[in-house]
């Protein structure tokens, strides 16, 4: 039973409505079905592929990490978003909302893992998570979900593709991490299960790293393109370096902090990037990611609507989220959760 969650109120999911039956006129808040992760008469989604919505509504890690918070409320802001889109897929494709954990009444370690049951749980329901931050520290909780279910299946753990400006290799103290420490603490969670580590981060700024997170980058295996690469460098050498990566992996876990964007496209994040990333290349990028059939969950972090004037920033997310299903949608026997862990199962 998961203490710090709750179902999502749908009533955020309204909007425009152009034909009641007709779903070629469907928005997504016609389309989008509630999913409690407590009640234990849940049956496992057995369609052609289904999603589920999880909000982790924290911003703690932000906090000690000295940013800007404000993130907490980002999985509402994106879900208004969500609401708008058009339904540009089948009928066979559902989508799902499956509530929201917070850290509001705990440690942001217990959020941490209770984040992890919640991924576990979408995963349990043949269902392809996509998470809402909530900071960046979003991601300890979601890849240990991911983790937790692999193993379950004995299946390798998966490698990690972020976009972001930072490395997030900053040095912790036990149980203390902070948005700035994930990808570290990753490292050494995998360290102590014996597993392999591998980290691909595409968007990283030299004037936001010190040489430190450098130095412990390259001793940790971490492969990266710098921002000005995906800015001004050769598209298909990029899609070759990231080809290379997930031909290495079973599955991967895909996320994306907002601040990897420019200021332009981004503004409601905790850490603004004036020389940030355009989002029509992270786009091409991001589809042909999902093209691969390898991904097995997704995320978004750090929309702070604080400072999201015009909700800029929360639509630019729902934009990557839309990009994401309708990719999978185009090839949903690459993604259905039951089929990619059917022949592992115990």
């Amino acid at each position: 039973m998961l203490k710090y969650y709750s179902p999502q109120n749908m009533d955020i999911w309204s909007g425009r409505i152009d034909d009641e039956e007709d779903f070629e006129s469907f928005r997504w808040h016609q389309w989008v079905e509630p999913i409690d992760l407590n009640n234990e008469n849940n049956e496992p989604f057995d369609g052609a592929i289904g999603f589920g919505i999880l909000g982790f509504e924290s911003d703690q890690g932000i906090e000690l990490n000295k940013g800007r918070f404000g993130a907490a409320a980002g999985p509402a802001s994106i879900r208004k978003e969500l609401t708008k889109l058009p339904c540009q897929f089948s009928k066979e494709v559902k989508i799902f909302d499956c509530g929201n954990v917070t850290s509001k009444y705990t440690t942001l370690e217990a959020a941490q893992n209770e984040l992890a049951l919640a991924v576990e749980k979408v995963l349990d329901l043949n269902l392809f998570p996509i998470v809402l931050g909530g900071g960046h520290e979003t991601a300890f909780g979601h890849y240990k979900g991911l983790s937790q279910f692999s193993e379950k299946h004995e299946r390798k753990n998966p490698g990690i593709l972020n976009f972001d400006a930072h490395f997030d290799l900053r040095p912790y103290t036990e149980g203390h991490g902070t948005s700035g420490t994930m990808f570290r603490q990753i490292a050494d969670y995998n360290d102590e299960k014996d597993s392999d580590y591998n980290y691909f981060v595409m968007g990283i700024q030299r004037h936001s790293n010190t040489q430190a997170l450098f130095r412990v980058a390259d001793e940790l295996g971490v492969e990266y393109v710098l921002a000005k690469e995906l800015i001004n460098g050769d598209y298909l050498e990029i899609i070759h370096k990231v080809d290379k990566y997930i031909a290495k992996q079973d599955n991967i876990y895909v996320t994306i902090c907002m601040d990897c964007f420019s200021t332009a496209f981004a503004p409601g994040v905790s850490a603004p990037q004036p020389l940030g990333l355009d989002p029509e290349k992270v786009l091409l990028v991001l589809k042909h990611i999902f093209s691969t059939g390898k991904p097995m969950s997704f995320d978004i972090a750090e929309v702070s609507p604080r400072f999201d004037h015009d909700s800029v920033t929360a639509n630019l997310a729902s934009i990557l989220i839309y990009t994401v299903v309708t990719t999978i949608a185009d090839n949903p026997q690459l993604f259905n959760v039951k089929d990619k862990f059917k022949n592992t199962d115990n």
